[in-house]
């Protein structure tokens, strides 16, 4: 059964319209075979009726339809699900499409009649408020032509092992596909130069950018329906020497793991910040490099002040994930004049409780973040910068006068992301004398080592039977975050304003017990959540 859905429809497109195929008759009085088809009602006939028919009359299929409780139909199609014949990997992490599936529709994709791209592929200039209205399911693509089918694949096989960003790379004899997995870059399938380009351009379509220019930067958005939840992709297009590179963010939407507790694993950490996010007024900022999580902590706050009784507004470029509850949140458009800036300044007109600022980038809106924080509004902000010390440089360096850092500033929470080490398949060992001078661990102590194997070893290990169905012989399976709270207490406050180096106001900060960095991290280690290599690429030798 799993196979007929697989071939001629979708899991997807079956469950949203409570239909599936139950088998195949041969007709004993001719050649002629029959696929029995239950639907829950045979109103939905009269629209995908002709449609279901056209997708087995090319393979000279006869369709009966039998009418069943809808209840029934979805034990069926949950059933099927569970049949899973394309994963490569176990039912928590597997890809619903294999490389070779991908590859075999970029390869039918080329034999396509070559007319204009224009042509053959419609889109639209609808503005942005009739796109949020018809929101298309990932099994429309796939039930389109080939090369709509491996848009469709690469994008949900990305969504179901983790993976944030998705790199069309031109070459010179081909285009390849590389996906940020865990913040690591990896090499995933390659195609021929006409594949990638019919590639590019299905994509470019999807996210209603202009296909027909090929020579100059553009940026939109994929909206989509993916298993119950709504999908949104960041695209950004550039022309290369080569031809058009083209990169796929997927923004995270679920909503789940938003919480402290769950982020920070360091108790008296994760205490005295929410402490600190309770205060009345002032600003908190949350820094780290792109990709740190800085978005996610941020989110998991909001979720938490927002109890009713406030007025919570934020300002995001783009909004990654969509909070609910009492929570107002308007995006960045710089076409028409909303930047930060000008969007705080008219939050301020609309009696807030709490704002957040999603990036403070020019001294304009860091200025203006202090001044809103000074009136009676608790801010939140973020900053790019490696740690918390650094962080608070960035604002006087930028111009915010230090009167005004002192009074209004309650925090800096600094933060990266570390790989964790799969447990599956990681092996143990204790810590070497190297190892115990660079972290302070003892040499007795036992930590864990990733067994990363190379794509030669996983293909082997594949065939063997051998491969770790959690990491993919990675060696890694998903992130946790180290933190550091730099809390502005008095005597920080005099070193701002005696004008001290980021150096000297990070030993205090330690003298007073904050945790660095590296610290935290080597806890990490000790607790066998990552490893020594993870600690020195975030750290340094």
């Amino acid at each position: 059964m799993r196979e007929l859905i697989d071939q001629y429809l979708s899991l997807g497109w079956c469950n949203e319209n409570i239909i599936v195929p139950l088998g195949i008759e041969q007709d004993q009085k001719s050649d002629r075979k029959t696929i029995i088809i239950a639907i829950a009602n045979f109103a939905y006939l009269a629209t995908i009726g002709e449609f279901v028919k056209n997708r087995f009359q090319h393979s000279g299929l006869k369709c009966q339809f039998i009418e069943l409780p809808s209840e029934e139909i979805e034990a069926i199609i949950a059933n099927a699900s569970k049949e899973n014949v394309l994963a490569i990997e176990d039912e928590e992490s597997s890809l619903q499409y294999t490389r070779d599936e991908i590859l075999r529709a970029l390869s039918n994709c080329i034999d396509e009649v070559d007319m204009p791209e224009e042509a053959k592929l419609e889109f639209d200039d609808s503005d942005e408020a009739n796109l949020e209205e018809s929101i298309l399911d990932l099994s429309v693509e796939i039930l389109g032509s080939e090369v709509q089918k491996a848009a469709a694949q690469i994008l949900i096989s990305a969504c179901r092992s983790n993976v944030s960003d998705i790199h069309i790379e031109p070459r010179q004899d081909q285009y390849k596909v590389r996906v940020r997995r865990d913040g690591v870059m990896q090499s995933y399938i390659s195609m021929p130069r006409s594949a990638g380009i019919k590639l590019t351009t299905c994509l470019k379509n999807m996210a209603h950018m202009d296909i027909a220019e090929r020579c100059s930067s553009q940026d939109g958005r994929i909206l989509r329906h993916f298993e119950g939840q709504q999908l949104e992709l960041r695209c950004s297009t550039v022309p290369t020497k080569l031809g058009e590179k083209m990169v796929l963010r997927i923004l995270e939407s679920n909503t789940g793991m938003l919480s402290l507790d769950t982020l920070i694993t360091d108790e008296e950490i994760a205490r005295d910040f929410r402490s600190l996010i309770q205060e009345a007024n002032g600003i908190i900022v949350v820094s780290g490099p792109t990709g740190s999580g800085k978005s996610t902590t941020l989110a998991s706050v909001l979720r938490e002040k927002d109890n009713g009784e406030l007025n919570i507004v934020t300002a995001e470029d783009p909004i990654e994930y969509y909070l609910g509850g009492n929570i107002c949140q308007t995006p960045v458009l710089r076409a028409k004049g909303q930047t930060f800036a000008n969007l705080l300044r008219t939050f301020l007109r609309q009696d807030p409780d709490v704002i957040l600022i999603g990036e403070t980038r020019d001294p304009e809106t860091a200025e203006a973040s202090i001044d809103a924080a000074e009136t009676g509004h608790l801010v939140f902000t973020v900053l790019h910068a490696n740690s918390a010390s650094s962080a608070l440089m960035r604002l006087v360096d930028m111009g915010v006068p230090t009167y005004k850092i002192t009074a209004s500033l309650r925090c800096i929470l600094a933060q990266r992301l570390m790989r964790r080490v799969c447990p599956g398949c990681s092996s143990v060992r204790t810590v070497t004398e190297e190892e115990s001078r660079y972290t302070g661990l003892q040499t007795s102590l036992q930590i864990r080592v990733a067994n990363a194997l190379s794509e030669h070893e996983k293909e082997q290990s594949m065939r063997e039977g051998r491969l770790c169905a959690a990491c993919s012989g990675i060696g890694y399976r998903g992130r946790i975050g180290t933190y550091e709270l730099l809390k502005i207490t008095p005597s920080i406050r005099q070193a701002i304003k005696n004008g001290e180096p980021t150096q000297v106001i990070e030993d205090i900060a330690v003298e007073e017990g904050m945790l660095t960095l590296k610290a935290y991290a080597v806890k990490l280690v000790a607790n066998q959540l990552t490893t020594i290599s993870e600690l020195i690429k975030i750290c340094g030798e």
